[in-house]
């Protein structure tokens, strides 16, 4: 008999706050704000557990427990994880108020949750856009100091002189600072204006500035690399669901 080895990919999760669970953990879940937001929001005293103000960091709620923010009830949400391959021509935004076609057009089937991408990624670039409502998560991957890595797939105008390569490798000034890559490689024996780029810096459009500053302009500019995740079986234009394992090791935890 054939085993089925594919990955097992998640539907939305249920968050299920057990007797125990951190105040800010619950108010992170219901998708108010981050966990470092949150002991923010118990410190000023905007958080009610069964109509009492709790302003201690560190508090344990019970399972039946009523939260309220501003008076509100708030309950966790469903996270959802969502990759997309990003194709050329739409723009990174939940909305457009000029109707412009939006990553959102990609994905509104997959989830009934309001979820938003995590980064961006400009209007004429394509690959990988990570979709969440896990706000801790989101933080996690955009905040510098944990310098998640992508690598962008560039085509230039014109062939990267060796000379251009190097200043690239040592660093470029900007006008919001010197910019580095980790890595740059050609990536076609054939064609040099063909590179593949390795950076963590979150900056905006920061592989075309750096190119821009000595004298190129991207063509063509494609994320195939964000973190741990990758394009593999993934089409232009189609999204999937992340494994239990993916969002795992996103988090840092133990699979």
């Amino acid at each position: 008999m054939k085993r089925n080895n594919s990955p097992k990919l998640i539907e939305p999760q249920k968050f299920k706050p057990e007797d125990g669970t951190r105040l800010n953990k619950y108010i992170s879940n219901s998708g108010v704000c981050s966990r470092r937001e949150a002991d923010q929001l118990i410190s000023q005293g905007k958080i009610k557990v069964n109509g009492e103000v709790i302003t201690e960091l560190g508090y344990k709620i019970a399972q039946n427990s009523v939260v309220t923010y501003n008076d509100k009830p708030i309950k966790p949400q469903n996270y959802v994880y969502i990759l997309l391959n990003k194709p050329a021509g739409t723009i990174t935004t939940t909305s457009d108020p000029e109707n412009r076609k939006t990553v959102m057009d990609h994905i509104f089937k997959a989830t009934k949750e309001r979820v938003y991408p995590v980064g961006r990624l400009d209007r004429n670039s394509s690959g990988l856009l990570l979709f969440t409502n896990d706000g801790d998560l989101t933080n996690a991957l955009t905040h510098p100091s944990k310098k998640i890595t992508k690598i962008y797939a560039v085509t230039l105008d014109k062939p990267l002189a060796k000379t251009d390569f190097q200043k690239v490798v040592d660093g470029v000034e900007l006008e919001d600072g010197l910019a580095e890559v980790d890595e740059l490689a050609y990536t076609n024996g054939n064609d040099k204006s063909e590179v593949g780029v390795k950076i963590h810096s979150g900056k905006n459009r920061i592989i075309r500035r750096i190119f821009q500053s000595i004298g190129y302009e991207v063509v063509k500019l494609d994320r195939v690399v964000f973190g741990l995740l990758t394009k593999k079986d993934l089409p232009r234009g189609k999204w999937r669901f992340l494994t239990q394992l993916e969002v795992n090791k996103l988090k840092g935890e133990q699979s």
